[in-house]
């Protein structure tokens, strides 16, 4: 699919967008990469890494349309990954968040309806399941505008769907890089936002790797939920440094005890597959598309009423062990 195609990736200097160009060069020969981002500096940084001849780096903020017109010239795939996604930061900073996350997300529909784009994969977040806090109140915005967007394309070839994943190890913000700071900095305890606090989490590779298979699966207008497995923030530290001790800090502004990422409201929408789930839009498109069956060709069936796949009801844990491999190949992934 992406041999000899051009795919964007907006927000591609973060952790995401660099570990989706490490596998695509190593699996496929695209014909152009392009990282859209604001920070030249990180663009410099990647470019030491990445200096492939098929890759390009364009400076521009998804807040830009005309700019965000200018780079999707040409483009086969679009994977949106540009977001303000620190909690803390978006309860502080509201109207920052929206302008990126909401707005920006409407000018990736524009610009790839306007230039014929193939297909677009927005990234989204458990924190957009019922949402609390203000950075998952605008993914969810998000979420709706990519979904609804494949209503709006009239003749147009392009089509949208949302991959919805949970913590990913090692990325930037994440508490794995933290403890790890402390850890070597000979702290003698590690900070724990409330003892019965569970997150999903999820590897940077297995992240990409659903992505890439989904464009494969998308016929436009899904949320696309990997089966990923559950881990309490205490048992993730004791597996870090099991001699050190915790110490209650809170939890922070617009933090969730447990995350959803299929809401019980949704049951009626959702479809369970093999190894993931799907969300489907709670309007009829134009076109008439069957969800039950994808474009790969695989079944789902639908989940029990009132069903909700949750951090905290998950059937599947990690163990220390498990989850220690994961850290330890965060950097060889």
């Amino acid at each position: 699919m992406f041999n000899n195609s051009t795919i964007l990736i907006t927000g591609g200097t973060g952790s995401f967008g660099k570990k989706y160009t490490q596998i695509l060069l190593e699996k496929y020969k695209p014909k152009k990469i392009i990282i859209f981002s604001r920070d030249e500096l990180k663009q410099f940084e990647m470019r030491q890494i990445f200096d492939d001849s098929c890759m390009r780096y364009f400076i521009g903020d998804v807040r830009d349309l005309a700019r965000v017109e200018e780079a999707m010239e040409g483009v086969d795939y679009v994977i949106h990954a540009a977001a303000m996604k620190q909690v803390p930061a978006a309860e502080y900073n509201p109207m920052e968040c929206i302008k990126t996350n909401i707005y920006g997300a409407e000018n990736v529909i524009k610009a790839s309806v306007i230039n014929n784009v193939k297909k677009v994969i927005a990234l989204s977040t458990d924190k957009a399941a019922n949402p609390i806090n203000l950075y998952g109140a605008t993914k969810l915005a998000s979420d709706k505008l990519f979904v609804s967007a494949n209503n709006m394309v009239g003749s147009k070839r392009t089509r949208f769907s949302v991959v919805r994943y949970g913590n990913t190890v090692g990325s930037r913000g994440s508490v794995v890089p933290l403890f790890q700071k402390l850890i070597a900095e000979g702290a003698t305890e590690l900070p724990i936002t409330h003892v019965d606090m569970t997150r999903f989490t999820i590897t940077l590779r297995a992240g990409v790797e659903f992505v890439l298979k989904d464009f494969e699966r998308m016929q436009g207008g899904e949320i696309f939920i990997p089966k990923i497995p559950s881990m309490y923030v205490t048992e993730l530290a004791k597996a870090m440094a099991p001699e050190l001790g915790h110490k209650i800090v809170g939890i922070r502004p617009g933090e969730k005890l447990h995350e959803i990422m299929c809401p019980s409201d949704d049951s009626h929408l959702t479809l369970e597959f093999d190894d993931h789930y799907v969300i489907c839009p709670s309007i009829q498109f134009n076109h008439k598309v069957d969800f039950m069956k994808n474009s790969i060709g695989e079944v789902g069936r639908s989940v029990e009423p009132g069903y909700e796949y949750n951090s905290s009801n998950n059937t599947e844990w990690l163990l220390h062990e498990d989850f220690l491999k994961m850290v330890d190949d965060v950097d060889l992934s």
